[in-house]
């Protein structure tokens, strides 16, 4: 901080980029178009939560008769953790509604919030499934001699345990989701992003990018701080099992 407020051009940099009254002016709309990124946010969590789950079921099912779900569920989180999700916002935001599909939505915030799931439910998956690994197999054994066949050792045994083992690193996805939701302000929704660049245009200052990130930093690090807390007291309780 000392080298930025002290070099030569710190003036004009804070100048256009930390002007108080346009700070002011424009952090009340931003705010307001912010719902938008938490709406993305939220609608998204609960498919991402559901089907990343769903996936790393699938790719963790034994035996020779489960393997096309197991590579199938394999080239889906491939494929999806490969693709830039900005990339992926650009063909589906601009090319599924080019198709006219009869009733399907060509609004751009459903095709913002499928892109986002279909790339979030891949990470998620493999948290997911590295949460049902951690699980000894002596507790499904255990589950299967109590007379519980292998699904309802999965749904009430090995599941449970694993989410809630996996619950720190899942939040530090939905950290990241959070902050993605910007980006599908690149295919038309106004979003706090948006909104920033609207203000910018209009003021020819680019103090409102910087309320964007103050209030974006409102959010993540609350999360993040929670997120440290969780993991804090797995650790704690694990050392007390020990």
């Amino acid at each position: 901080m000392l080298i930025v407020v002290s070099s030569p051009g710190w003036p004009e940099v804070r100048e256009s980029f930390f002007y108080g009254p346009e700070f002011r002016e424009s952090l009340p709309d931003i705010a307001s178009a912010f719902t938008r990124n938490v709406r993305l946010f939220l609608i998204a969590e609960v498919f991402i939560l559901v089907f990343g789950l769903l996936l790393a079921i699938l790719r963790s099912l034994p035996g020779p008769v489960f393997f096309p779900l197991r590579l199938l569920s394999a080239a889906y989180t491939d494929v999806f953790r490969g693709i830039p999700t900005i990339l992926l916002i650009f063909l589906l935001g601009f090319g599924a509604p080019a198709l006219d599909l009869q009733g399907v939505p060509n609004s751009p915030f459903f095709w913002g919030v499928v892109t986002l799931v279909l790339v979030y439910s891949a990470y998620v998956a493999e948290v997911y499934r590295a949460g049902i690994e951690s699980v000894h197999p002596s507790q499904e054994a255990a589950a299967r001699s109590l007379g519980l066949n292998r699904a309802q050792a999965l749904r009430y045994v090995v599941v449970p345990q694993a989410v809630r083992r996996v619950v720190p690193p899942l939040l530090n996805d939905f950290i990241g989701l959070q902050k993605d939701t910007a980006l599908v302000a690149l295919i038309g929704p106004v979003e706090a992003f948006r909104q920033s660049q609207i203000e910018v245009a209009g003021a020819f200052n680019y103090t409102p990018y910087v309320a964007t990130a103050a209030i974006f930093l409102a959010l993540t690090i609350p999360m993040t701080r929670f997120t440290d807390w969780l993991i804090a007291r797995n650790r704690r309780r694990e050392l007390a099992r020990a």
